[in-house]
């Protein structure tokens, strides 16, 4: 069997999602099994150059971890030709600036969301990449999630006939961080640092609709920052000037409607932190992040209202759960496997920077319509 090394630079692997979902769970996982296997049967193993600013951060994960290779310096990086590939997981803030360089370098380039701080940046960005003849993509991981595999799988069968409408809640909540630490980095609650749950949960609605019910067309939103004060890390009080919660209703082509709630200030009564109600003429589904359960037509009940009686019906009993069918793999790694078959054997990987655009889009039109109270449609892009 052949094996061939793939060079990857791993920029920002000391943040929380960088270690722990794409350099551990993702590109070691990879080495562990041996690589990623090409169509033709040859192995590409990957070869993982660590990048950060904080020199003892990133001498230390790579201690940990037996890796030979890393190094403060990006530029210096991004001029070996033993490393082809370049992964960003880095602060919005710096991101765009580290692609355009990479880009200079005739890397190929794989990124976490949102690609840049704008739709202008992200465009220039999939230009830049377009004409320098570099693979790109953006992670999109919540498609590989075992729920939302298999809500995917009943909409292709044609289960629920007709979609009418996808009803989606997100959130958890997040400590102040005064009396107990907060669970999510400081950052994310100041807009000039790019925070925000609007910036971040949008791009992720954005291809999740796209992907499974169809194009956004146009949005109507409000956000709000529920918790004015919060702790950073060293214990210290400051103001939140991002949104902490977004509400939002998505029009979709066909005439779907999507209903989705993302906040960090909600405490959780559902099974999972995330899931997704979907509701058609044929059927019903309420997926989460590894479960979901179906309820078709045939098998719906007649509830009557009557408020004077208390219910005796267990609503939640008279869902059937749909079988694994099959074995999930970390949905992080599943798109690492597949953006490297990209770039190795040129196989499909359709989420590329453009399609990065249109999350940022959505966020930046959820926001325009928080602030003017509009509902906002969007063009074809």
């Amino acid at each position: 069997m052949t094996v061939r090394t793939l060079g990857v630079v791993m920029n920002g692997v000391t943040g929380r999602m960088g270690y722990r979902q794409h350099l551990v769970r993702s590109v070691l996982a990879i080495r562990e099994q041996g690589g990623v296997e090409l169509p033709d049967g040859t192995l590409v193993q990957l070869e993982p150059l660590l990048v950060g600013r904080n020199e003892y951060k990133i001498a230390e994960i790579a201690r940990q971890h037996g890796l030979t290779r890393w190094t403060t310096d990006l530029d210096a990086a991004l001029s070996d030709d033993a490393y082809p590939l370049y992964f960003d997981a880095q602060l919005t803030a710096v991101r765009e600036k580290s692609i355009l360089k990479a880009i200079d370098a005739g890397r190929h380039i794989y990124t976490e969301k949102p690609v840049a701080e704008s739709v202008e940046g992200a465009l220039d960005l999939a230009w830049r990449a377009t004409t320098a003849g570099v693979k790109n993509g953006v992670v999109h991981d919540k498609l590989y999630l075992p729920g939302l595999l298999k809500l995917k799988r009943l909409v292709d069968s044609g289960f629920f006939g007709r979609i009418l409408s996808v009803r989606g809640e997100f959130g958890y909540w997040v400590f102040e961080g005064d009396w107990q630490q907060a669970q999510r980095p400081s950052w994310n609650y100041r807009a000039e640092d790019g925070g925000g749950i609007t910036v971040d949960m949008f791009c992720h609605w954005n291809y999740v609709l796209e992907n499974l019910f169809g194009t956004v067309r146009a949005v109507t939103a409000r956000t709000a920052t529920h918790i004015p004060t919060r702790w950073d890390e060293a214990g210290n009080p400051y103001d939140a000037t991002a949104d902490d919660a977004a509400y939002a209703i998505f029009e979709l082509e066909d005439g779907v409607v999507a209903q989705l709630n993302s906040s960090w200030c909600v405490r959780v009564h559902r099974d999972e932190l995330v899931e997704f109600q979907v509701d058609g003429t044929h059927g019903s589904a309420v997926a989460g992040l590894h479960k979901c359960v179906v309820q078709p037509r045939e098998t719906t009940p007649r509830p009557v209202w009557n408020p004077d009686l208390r219910e005796t019906q267990s609503f939640r009993g008279q869902w059937q759960e749909v079988p694994d069918n099959a074995e999930f793999d970390n949905g992080f790694k599943a798109q690492w496997e597949q953006f490297v078959r990209h770039v190795v054997a040129d196989t499909p990987h359709p989420y590329d920077f453009l399609a990065g655009v249109r999350g940022i889009r959505l966020a930046e039109a959820g926001l325009e319509s928080s602030r003017t109270g509009r509902r906002l449609e969007l063009e074809a892009l």
